[in-house]
C-alpha cells in the first residue's frame, strides 16, 4: 500500500504517556483522514506498523 503522507491529516493519536518521553513508543495514530475522507483502520495499521518516523512526527506535532 502507498500511502502519500501529504494527503494524511492525523486527527487522534492515542496510548500517549508522558513518562515515556521522548521515545512514546507506545503511542499511535487512532484516527486520520486521507485526502479528505476517513482513513481505513487497515491504512491506519499500515502506517502505526511501518511508518514509526511518521507517526513520531505526528506525536510530536500533536503534544505541541
Amino acid at each position: 500500500m502507498k500511502i502519500d503522507f501529504k494527503k494524511v491529516e492525523v486527527i487522534e493519536i492515542d496510548n500517549i504517556k508522558h513518562w515515556d518521553y521522548p521515545d512514546y513508543c507506545d503511542a499511535y495514530i487512532s484516527e486520520a483522514d486521507y485526502n479528505g475522507k476517513p482513513m481505513s483502520d487497515k491504512m491506519l495499521d499500515e502506517i502505526n506498523d511501518n511508518y514509526p518516523d511518521f507517526v513520531y512526527e505526528q506525536v510530536m506535532e500533536y503534544i505541541h
